[in-house]
């Protein structure tokens, strides 16, 4: 794997997050506490791996301008500019949200978890639309 694999690697690492925070959803809601918290901490884990390979990344390569023109660059930077800001604020969400469960405190957890499951969830599918607008459908 070199440097120029992160950026698929990384929109891969977001596609599993949602994939298992929707997962989580599901057996949440059938009352299936174990395998929602197998979920949800599959999430986190693939959410810390994708954080640090994204780093690592950008440490290395710095920015990629977006080339495309015209509405698609705007609809680009209305993508981009939303998922930066729920992503700054999710990660200190998810660390509140994973501390109450942690504690045992499950009303205060079910309260916040209502607005970082779907905040969560859109941050990683943007992810991945921004990889592919980025590397795959507007690449140099």
């Amino acid at each position: 794997m070199t440097i120029t694999d992160l950026p698929a690697l990384n929109a891969s690492l977001n596609a599993l997050s949602a994939l298992f925070l929707l997962l989580g959803y599901r057996f949440i809601k059938k009352g299936n506490i174990a395998r929602h918290r197998i979920c949800l901490w599959t999430a986190v884990t693939t959410s810390i791996l994708f954080l640090i390979f994204y780093l690592i990344y950008h440490y290395h390569t710095g920015s990629r301008s977006f080339p495309g023109q015209g509405r698609v660059r705007i609809l680009y930077f209305a993508i981009l500019i939303s998922h930066t800001v729920l992503a700054a604020f999710i990660v200190p969400l998810v660390l509140i949200t994973l501390t109450r469960a942690l504690k045992g405190k499950f009303d205060v957890h079910r309260r916040i978890a209502r607005w970082t499951f779907p905040l969560w969830l859109y941050v990683s599918l943007t992810g991945v639309v921004i990889y592919l607008m980025l590397y795959q459908i507007y690449a140099p």
